[in-house]
């Protein structure tokens, strides 16, 4: 025989043992040999048959021993045992050898069995291990057969499957899981059937009868092959891993809310303004956290009124939730956004910039009033799953609220959900409630800013005035730029633009404090060098340097912010020019700022050539000034240095472009005021911007009457007519009387008080200006005479029948003047 019966199956134990059967005869040699003996052996059946079994495959040494027990055998008599032998190649090995008479020839005879004693014991030894693995270990482990039927599972599968494993055994994936899950399975255990592949942590899920919700499992799975190659099914290790599923999406919610809010530190508040901080907070959440959000702020709030604490009754805006609110900012991915969040709130506001009112009973308003998120019963939108509303709330103040969505798909939100939103919102409300602070510094700055700047176009003697004030793109901070234009008795006209360094609040006080002075040592009628230098030292007085600091620490010394801010000292640039209507020229001083534009008609716009000057509240040197002759047409500009400077471009650019922008032709000063922003301020617009441009109009001939007398009492009676004949000549009789009479109290003065040379000029433009020159020193004053004086009424005339009247000095004496209105 070839093999011994059932050892030819394919996967069954003989092809994992070496084992051989050969037959002895009565005569005691070999009668039979197997195929299997002879690959033992290595010894072929043609040499075998009738040869001496003992000398074959028996040590020498054991041929003695071997032949006792074969005879024995051959008597009758059974045996097992173990015997060392060689094979063909040389190899020992150790062999169990079974010897069993064989009754059923009719003469005596054996049948012999040898097996590989070390293979046998490898066997028994993973058979043990298998058995202790299989049975012992809390895995699951399972065996599929090649129809994909499970021929074993464990005691841990089967427990795990609320079974005992003799129930499982012939069921497929079909019998045990939901029929998606099974495909899935059934599907990964034919891949490795037909590939050898294996499949590692394959995830499924579904329900145990015996245990409560869904579990979700892991398995991996390999081919099992026989010694020869042959595939004999699928072997699987389950692990039942929904509690470290559960972990896992756990700590997953942890990572992402931690990065979530490492995102909400790092964008939301880049900025000051409510709105954007607004619209930061939704792009932090949506779609990372939420489906869909909006932001809405008390209207109170955006227009800087006072908004209400939360819980706290009294306030401006309603404490029963029901106050106004403005819709900011709205972020969704879900289409139809509109009907969602109609559903949600049961109001039709759903765009950004719309104002609502939340009903008392409604979950928002119960938010607003309480300053708690609320979580409402889910709508009966379809799209979706669940909402949560988060107040604002920063500083014991609800600033707004803000609604969040999820749309149906996803999770609803849970406790550790409202935790993360409610830090959301209150890094967002912190924000926002500085944004409010801010903006109503802001707002407040720019009130007191543009109230010291000139009202509309000022009006000048012999000049048009166009001005513009720009405060600055990004709009943080209000600025320290100013300009002014201030009338000046005969027909003069101050025109100033300064510059204070800095910004804030403190900036715009500081350029009011200096406005002011300006204009109250512009009333004084001194020169520009004159007004620079007092400013000079006002400036230098806004800044208190005589507060002391702190006392001195290991670390310094000690100094509160209100010190430092008392200690600070502020600089200022300013043009200060003094321009006569009558002679046309312009008396023009500089501290520091950037010099004046002047265009001449049929020339190109050139800077003015004025002496720089060091900035206000420098000190320690003297200014200068320059006169300029200002043709009939020209055009004056001053400006400050954010139209024409910035941080992508150099100033030298900035004052070509400017000049080149000056010399648009055909422009009316208004238009070309707007040309001159337009080329500039989009390139430059990092600072506020202030420019002033005057242009010249001549006065005609006959708008001045000019007259020279001499010192002696005649020339007061002169002066009345020459002053009537010139109001006649131009058709205005009815200022005669008074004019020759207070031009009689004037020149009487200038004889009496005065000394040298009197001069008599008659200025008409927008009213009758009447100066009168001497060479005295002495300031007339205006004194209350008595019942009994004779004298000392004269100024007292003067200033009840004028429009105005005042003095002013000269280089040589002084002027006396009065105003009539036309």
């Amino acid at each position: 025989m070839d093999r011994p019966w059932g050892a030819g199956d394919p996967g069954s134990i003989y092809d994992y043992i070496r084992v051989a059967t050969f037959a002895i005869g009565p005569d005691g040699r070999i009668s039979q040999w197997s195929e299997r003996a002879a690959e033992f052996f290595g010894v072929p059946a043609a040499e075998a048959v009738g040869s001496d079994p003992i000398t074959t495959f028996v040590p020498r040494e054991l041929w003695q021993r071997g032949r006792a027990r074969l005879e024995r055998t051959l008597a009758g008599e059974e045996w097992v045992g173990t015997t060392p032998y060689r094979d063909a190649a040389g190899g020992e090995g150790l062999a169990e050898l079974y010897l069993m008479p064989d009754s059923s020839l009719p003469t005596a005879g054996a049948t012999c069995l040898a097996v590989d004693l070390g293979r046998l014991r490898r066997i028994e030894t993973d058979l043990a291990a298998s058995e202790a693995v299989f049975g012992q270990t809390p895995t699951g482990f399972v065996l599929f057969d090649d129809r994909l039927r499970l021929q074993r599972v464990n005691d841990a599968f089967a427990s795990g499957m609320g079974l005992v494993p003799t129930d499982l055994e012939g069921l497929t994936p079909h019998d045990l899981f939901p029929p998606s899950e099974a495909d899935r399975l059934s599907a990964a255990l034919r891949k490795v059937l037909a590939t050898g592949e294996p499949v590692f942590d394959l995830r499924f899920h579904g329900a145990v009868p015996t245990r409560e919700g869904n579990r979700l499992w892991a398995v991996s799975l390999y081919r099992l092959n026989g010694s020869a190659g042959q595939t004999m099914g699928v072997a699987g290790q389950v692990s039942d891993v929904t509690s470290r599923h559960v972990a896992e999406r756990e700590a997953d919610g942890v990572r992402r809310n931690l990065a979530l809010l490492n995102e909400a530190s790092a964008h939301i508040g880049s900025t000051l303004d409510l709105e954007t901080t607004a619209k930061e907070l939704l792009d932090v959440v949506v779609p990372p956290f939420c489906d869909l959000a909006t932001v809405d702020l008390y209207t109170a709030l955006l227009s800087g009124e006072t908004v209400p604490s939360a819980g706290r009754p009294g306030d401006t805006v309603l404490t029963d939730g029901s106050g106004e609110l403005r819709r900011v900012a709205v972020s969704s991915v879900v289409g139809g956004a509109s009907s969602v969040l109609g559903s949600v709130t049961g109001l039709p506001i759903a765009e950004a910039g719309g104002t609502l009112c939340y009903p008392r009973r409604s979950p928002h308003a119960r938010a607003l009033r309480t300053g708690r998120s609320v979580v409402p019963e889910p709508g009966r939108d379809p799209l979706l799953r669940s909402t949560l509303i988060v107040p604002l709330v920063a500083r014991d103040q609800v600033l707004g609220l803000v609604q969040l969505s999820r749309a149906i798909g996803s999770e609803p939100f849970d406790a550790r959900d409202v935790a993360i939103a409610e830090e959301l919102v209150a890094r967002a409300a912190v924000c926002i409630d500085n944004a409010r602070l801010y903006r109503r510094e802001h707002e407040r700055a720019l009130i007191l800013q543009r109230s010291l700047l000139p009202p509309g176009n000022p009006a000048a003697s012999g000049l048009e005035i166009a001005c513009r004030y720009l405060p600055s793109n990004n709009n943080t901070e209000v600025g320290g730029d100013w300009f002014d234009v201030i009338p000046l008795p005969g027909n003069r006209t101050a025109l100033v633009i300064g510059d204070v360094m800095g910004r804030g609040l403190r900036a715009a006080v500081a350029m009011g404090q200096l406005r002011t002075a300006v204009r109250t040592l512009a009333m004084l009628d001194l020169d520009p060098a004159e007004v620079l230098t007092a400013l000079d030292e006002i400036a230098r007085g806004l800044g208190d340097d005589s507060v002391p600091a702190g006392p001195p620490t290991q670390y310094g010394r000690l100094t509160s912010t209100a010190d430092e801010e008392a200690r600070e000292v502020y600089l200022a640039t300013c043009v200060y020019a003094v321009y006569d209507a009558v002679t046309r020229r312009c008396l023009i001083a500089n501290a520091g700022h950037l010099p004046p534009v002047l265009l001449s008609p049929g020339e190109g716009a050139r800077m003015l050539d004025v002496p720089p000057g060091l900035p206000l509240g420098v000190g320690g040197e003297p200014f200068e000034e320059v006169e300029v002759d200002l043709p009939d047409g020209a055009v004056l500009g001053l400006y400050t240095d954010g139209l024409v400077e910035s941080r992508k471009h150099q100033l030298d650019e900035g004052l070509r472009a400017f000049r080149v922008a000056l010399s648009a032709e055909g422009k009316a000063l208004e238009d070309l005021c707007d040309h001159v922003l337009g080329e500039l301020n989009p390139h430059h617009g990092e600072d506020d911007i202030a420019l002033l441009m005057a242009k010249v109009h001549a006065f005609p001939e006959d708008a001045v009457g000019n007259w020279f007398l001499p010192p002696e009492p005649t020339s007061v009676a002169k002066a009345r007519e020459l002053a009537c004949s010139w109001l006649l000549s131009r058709g205005l009789e009815e200022l005669v009387d008074t004019t020759e009479l207070l031009v009689s109290e004037l020149v009487t003065n200038a004889l009496k008080h005065g000394r040298g040379e009197i001069r008599l000029r008659l200025l008409r433009e927008r009213s009758l200006v009447c100066e009168v020159w001497d060479d005295g020193y002495a300031q007339p004053r205006q004194r209350r005479a008595q019942e009994t004086d004779e004298g000392g009424r004269g100024l007292q005339l003067v200033s009840l029948l004028a429009e105005r009247w005042g003095s002013r000095r000269t280089p040589k004496g002084k002027i006396v003047w009065f105003e009539l209105a036309l």
